[in-house]
């Protein structure tokens, strides 16, 4: 595998969060002694540098097709990476003490895809069971969904305490009316021609008509059309009249200014 040692550097020193990190002792390849490193967990790499404060790392170790056990060594609390190959390197590293070697035990165990693999699979198979047993109606899992039942609160325990919705005004023609409280459906005044009563409340428009005739009887449309007719015909003589007076006045007025 090529690996660019500038992105692996700016990776291995970036701010991103380190799954573990802490001082190590490394067995040397050649030599048998063993090196005070500062090591630093990220994913499936696992670098080393000379010291804490290193600007580099010394080397990097990538997790995969590999296994971390413990071994005997010279060094308390050691333990090994070993991968598959016949001419691999097997990496000895030692931690100073018993919780730091379970630690990092741990977590380089779980380091690499090949184990989210085989945790993604584990996942899916417990969940297709599941799936299983509650289509089934598995005793363990028949009571399941009753625990995420909601209970019902107070208000709905008692509905007579629910408050009364507000009444919906009638309509009329489809449109709702102006005055909908009781005694307020008699005629206006014909007497008072200022567009308010009493009360300097506007009084609302006159309602158009409503056609009563079922649709069940005969002749009913006939009839219904020939009244829309009559009505039109009313309100267009009485309005053409109005129109004729004013423009008959108009052109007096214009008789009387010419010179």
């Amino acid at each position: 595998m090529k690996l660019n040692e500038r992105s692996l550097a700016f990776y291995a020193t970036c701010d991103s969060p380190a799954d573990n990190a802490g001082f190590l002792y490394k067995r040397g390849e050649r030599h048998t002694a063993y090196h005070r490193r500062w090591f630093v967990l990220k994913g499936n790499m696992l670098f080393y540098f000379e010291e804490r404060e290193s600007r580099e790392p010394v080397g990097v170790i990538v997790l995969e097709g590999c296994t971390v056990e413990l071994c005997d060594s010279a060094e308390e609390f050691a333990f090994a990476i070993r991968f598959g190959g016949t001419k691999s390197r097997t990496y000895v590293l030692a931690a100073e003490s018993q919780a730091a070697m379970e630690s990092w035990v741990k977590s380089l165990s779980r380091a690499s895809f090949d184990y989210m693999r085989l945790v993604v699979r584990e996942l899916e198979k417990q969940l297709e069971e599941m799936r299983w047993g509650l289509a089934a109606g598995h005793p363990c899992c028949r009571h399941a969904p009753a625990a995420w039942k909601p209970q019902p609160s107070g208000m709905e325990q008692s509905p007579e305490r629910l408050p009364a919705l507000p009444a919906v005004p009638p309509k009329e023609n489809g449109c709702a009316v102006w005055n909908n409280t009781p005694g307020t459906d008699r005629l206006p005044d014909a007497t008072s021609c200022d567009g308010s009563d009493d009360d300097t409340n506007p009084r609302p428009p006159p309602l158009p008509p409503r056609r009563r005739a079922s649709s069940g009887e005969p002749g009913s449309a006939g009839a219904a059309t020939a009244e829309s007719s009559s009505n039109f015909c009313r309100l267009h003589e009485r309005y053409g009249r109005e129109v004729a007076r004013l423009r008959q006045d108009w052109l007096e007025r214009q008789r009387d200014h010419q010179p």
